[in-house]
């Protein structure tokens, strides 16, 4: 198989949804296990919003995939799906990016924690409060070749973003 049929597959509709996902999962597992298990490095609140958009993106990935809809209208329908989980993601990524920047008399104090907020706080209050920040999603735990976590996973939703955008382009194709 050369090159040029590679690309004929990958750069499908369907190749697209089989490459989010799989990058999904990916980038799922490499947070889990290296981050979270080598590392020994906890999420704070803004990571784990973070996951939970490339969460939604790999399902609407996934679904595309194994359904391969033939119609425009669905094809748009998981793309979209698609484009609002990681787009998710890159908006909490910027937010703790800008506050990882702040100057640390300007950082927001340390909260209860988001366990203590899902178990006393309705949804819509717990979504306010992670985005409103904390002292713990300010620190800066760990760095590769001077970018922090998030930049990192800002750096790869933005890639993310390019492949879903892809993908909403080809929901107008034949293939």
């Amino acid at each position: 198989m050369n090159m040029n049929n590679i690309k004929q597959i990958l750069f499908t509709y369907r190749g697209l949804s089989g490459l989010l996902f799989f990058f999904s999962v990916t980038g799922m597992g490499f947070a889990y296990f290296f981050y979270q298990k080598f590392l020994q490095l906890e999420p704070c609140p803004l990571c784990i919003f973070q996951r939970v958009g490339l969460i939604v993106m790999g399902i609407f990935a996934l679904l595309a995939f194994l359904i391969n809809p033939k119609k425009v209208w669905s094809r748009l329908l998981f793309a979209f799906g698609a484009l609002l989980g990681i787009g998710w993601s890159v908006a909490v990524a910027i937010r703790h990016v800008w506050l990882q920047s702040l100057p640390p008399d300007e950082v927001p104090s340390c909260g209860p924690g988001l366990n203590y907020w899902l178990d006393t706080l309705p949804i819509a209050q717990v979504v306010t409060e992670v985005f409103k920040g904390s002292g713990e999603c300010a620190e800066i735990d760990w760095t590769f070749l001077g970018t922090t976590l998030p930049q990192q996973s800002l750096t790869f939703f933005l890639f993310l973003i390019v492949l879903v955008l892809l993908m909403l382009v080809k929901s107008f194709n034949k293939d």
